[in-house]
């Protein structure tokens, strides 16, 4: 894995787009299906191979925890999958750790960690917890799946106890670019037009608002882009079936034609193909920290309170540069 740079884009980005206006829920996503989706991933008997993508930006997710510098009495997973991220943190860090998510089959299969943990069969957009119980709340790879994404912000917010932190990761709008391309341009060849076959994602510009919606402070967003290279788009496809991240959009096409299917692969190969003979699958990863308020946190000073003008700022060059004319001449 390494991390990318930009490329040909598609005719049709992969995103969806939130109202400033906090309005009824978008049902975008059949959640019935993607319960299915990751029974059936995680049930299977290799199903540890598919789990590069999700172990390594659930390490980079504990990195963001480690950097707190703090230790949590009682945190939440949400979405845990396999609990990835888990295996990553120390119980000196974490002490307790709730795990929850939609699929039986992954909490069942969840990994091994030095922390006590408890588990929850739920759904990422109905947390059944009591208002400030957690003092920290994870999440990786699971919040581009919900169709109520705000509502599940606010519910994580609702859950967080004061000066409480929420850590998480999601996929971005820019997400496998190059399958969306591929099987677009091959099915306007072959069909004359085309279907969403890649589910759409949040776009980075709306994430902060959303978190700011949700009454978060102290934000920070940060994007990566991390880029695996694979034999050819079918081994793409397979692998994300392999993960649980087939598409689940209630708008999706059930089957795609033999000849589009082969026609788009070898669109994938010529326009993005490396010189080795494998062909790249790019997914952005949307980092976001945000903290529940408090009176002891850091707030920014009152409108007027300064006492240097930014107009003085050009002073300082200068006196600066009439200082260094003095050593000189020296």
């Amino acid at each position: 894995m390494n991390m990318s740079v930009k490329s040909l884009r598609c005719v049709s980005r992969g995103w969806r787009c939130f109202s400033s206006r906090q309005g009824g829920a978008m049902n975008v996503f059949d959640r019935s299906m993607k319960r299915k989706q990751k029974e059936w991933a995680s049930s299977l008997l290799d199903s540890g191979k598919y789990d590069y993508l999700r172990d390594e930006v659930a390490s980079r997710v504990a990195d963001r925890v480690y950097d707190v510098s703090r230790t949590f009495p009682l945190a939440l997973d949400v979405g845990c999958g396999k609990s990835h991220i888990a295996e990553h943190l120390s119980k000196e860090v974490v002490e307790r750790l709730f795990l929850t998510d939609v699929s039986d089959s992954s909490l069942r299969n969840r990994r091994a960690c030095e922390i006590p943990t408890h588990c929850v069969v739920a759904e990422e957009e109905f947390l059944p917890f009591k208002e400030n119980t957690f003092d920290l709340v994870l999440s990786s790879l699971s919040l581009h799946w919900i169709n109520d994404l705000p509502g599940a912000l606010r519910q994580i917010h609702h859950v967080l106890k004061p000066d409480g932190v929420f850590i998480g990761a999601m996929v971005g709008g820019e997400t496998l670019y190059e399958l969306r391309c591929s099987l677009q341009l091959a099915e306007l060849e072959r069909e004359g037009g085309f279907a969403p076959h890649i589910s759409p994602y949040t776009a980075v510009t709306d994430l902060g608002n959303l978190l700011g919606q949700a009454r978060f402070n102290m934000l920070t967003v940060d994007i990566d882009e991390v880029q695996v290279h694979y034999p050819g788009m079918l081994e793409v496809m397979s692998d994300l079936q392999g993960m649980g991240e087939s598409n689940c959009a209630w708008n999706r096409k059930s089957l795609l034609q033999r000849d589009t299917m082969l026609a788009a692969a070898a669109i994938y190969k010529e326009m993005y193909g490396s010189e080795d003979g494998s062909v790249p699958a790019t997914f952005q990863i949307l980092y976001m920290i945000g903290w529940k308020p408090h009176d002891t946190q850091a707030k920014p000073a009152k409108r007027g309170s300064a006492d240097v003008s930014f107009a003085d700022l050009s002073r300082i060059d200068r006196v600066q540069t009439d200082h260094q004319k003095t050593n000189d001449k020296s």
